[in-house]
């Protein structure tokens, strides 16, 4: 496994789950995003994509043509991504369910790193 690769393809889907949670939720913390859903679409449509292309590129060469554990690493940066941002922009802490979801998207990445 490319530690390197793995990184890099970890980092572009957080980047791409930031993006998104702002595309979606900016409504909640912006007027002008509420009143301009496409514009907000459109150009922050693609980066978040190129972001997703590049995780998907780099996650699958850490895995050696896997495409699995691709998928799942891309999910739970974006449990752990959204967890942040909306307790940061809108104040929703944590609930025993929220929490249990969390150390499951943990234990979902170790278990695709650390099994062999």
């Amino acid at each position: 496994m490319s530690y390197k690769a793995l990184g890099l393809g970890a980092l572009f889907f957080l980047l791409g789950q930031v993006i998104a949670w702002y595309q979606t939720n900016g409504q909640f913390i912006s007027v002008w995003m509420k009143d301009n859903p496409f514009w907000v679409s459109l150009v922050l449509g693609v980066p978040i994509g190129y972001s997703y292309i590049l995780g998907t590129q780099y996650t699958v060469e850490a895995f050696d043509g896997v495409l699995w554990p691709t998928r799942l690493l891309g999910f739970s940066m974006g449990i752990l991504s959204f967890t942040a941002l909306t307790y940061l922009h809108l104040n929703e802490g944590l609930t025993l369910k929220t929490i249990i979801t969390l150390c499951l998207a943990i234990a979902i990445v170790l278990i695709q790193v650390m099994w062999k």
